[in-house]
């Protein structure tokens, strides 16, 4: 097999040029260049493959039997390059192929999955692959062109662009609240049941802060429930069991329809982040930003 690190493909487009432009003087007049260097390439592009392509004569150039065969397999091979830089330009403005996005289960199912299928019926030559875990993704090994990650960002050397702020709630069921009364300070909180979240930092310690500026150290000391599923978290509080520190975006639709209670709404716990995380790239494929896009309009 030939080792194409030995030819210099650019040479291609002057050969092509010289054929096409009927002479050495024409071609370089079309490309812009001195005629001497066209010659030159020539004569490098024959030396480099080893055979003679031209034949030079004062009235004209003519082209030997290997020439004309090599002629029209270069020719070829440029429209080839043409065509793949035409659809890889196209991909930029127009998104399609196979989007493989990563996220956090509740928010894949919450918030992610009716975005992605918008953008499936937006742009019909675009392909989903969601794939949901509360574990953190590795983007290159996986192959993920998008990750959404919740709360403090690590050093991963990714570009990430900002979603959307991220708010938790203290929640609980309307039963549990019957069973233990519902609190009224931060103070009634750390001996009631607890399920904890064991993903995030110190699941069972937090700050709830208030509106005038003072603010309440809270160590939860009965945990009942525990899971590394925000998703399992959730359903253990509508079940009735505890008292959970949740995403606003994943119980907010439960706190409107009743099915749970937000307490101490007058105190607000420290406010995150939601973020884009995506591999470095000068040119940032137009799916990932359409999807980006999308995000942000969802999260409005």
């Amino acid at each position: 097999m030939i080792d194409l690190h030995n030819i210099n493909l650019n040479r291609l487009t002057t050969f092509v040029s010289v054929v096409e432009a009927g002479s050495l003087t024409a071609a370089a007049q079309r490309l812009g260049l001195a005629k001497s260097m066209v010659s030159k390439h020539m004569q490098l592009l024959e030396a480099e493959i080893g055979v003679g392509l031209i034949i030079r004569s004062t009235r004209k150039l003519s082209l030997t039997e290997a020439g004309r065969s090599f002629y029209e397999a270069s020719r070829q091979l440029l429209r080839a390059a043409e065509t793949a830089i035409e659809q890889a330009r196209s991909g930029r403005l127009t998104p399609q192929g196979t989007l493989r996005v990563a996220s956090p289960i509740d928010y894949g199912v919450m918030v992610l999955s009716p975005v992605l299928t918008q953008l499936r019926a937006d742009y019909p030559a675009l392909k989903i692959e969601l794939v949901c875990g509360d574990h953190r993704i590795d983007l290159i090994a996986e192959g993920i062109d998008v990750t959404v990650r919740l709360g403090k960002l690590d050093d991963s050397g990714h570009m990430a662009t900002r979603i959307a702020p991220l708010r938790r709630w203290l929640v609980a069921s309307p039963a549990f609240l019957a069973r233990h009364g519902t609190p009224r300070t931060p103070a009634d909180l750390p001996a009631l049941p607890h399920i904890a979240l064991t993903v995030i930092a110190q699941p069972t310690q937090f700050t709830l802060h208030a509106a005038d500026g003072s603010s309440s150290a809270v160590h939860m000391q009965n945990t009942v429930f525990s899971s590394n599923t925000a998703y399992a978290t959730r359903a253990a509080a509508l079940a009735g069991d505890g008292i959970l520190r949740a995403t606003e975006f994943s119980v907010k639709d439960d706190v409107a329809a009743g099915r749970l209670i937000r307490m101490l709404p007058d105190w607000t716990l420290p406010v995150s982040e939601i973020h884009a995380v995506y591999p470095a790239t000068p040119h940032l494929p137009q799916k990932v930003r359409v999807l980006i896009d999308a995000l942000k309009a969802a999260s409005r």
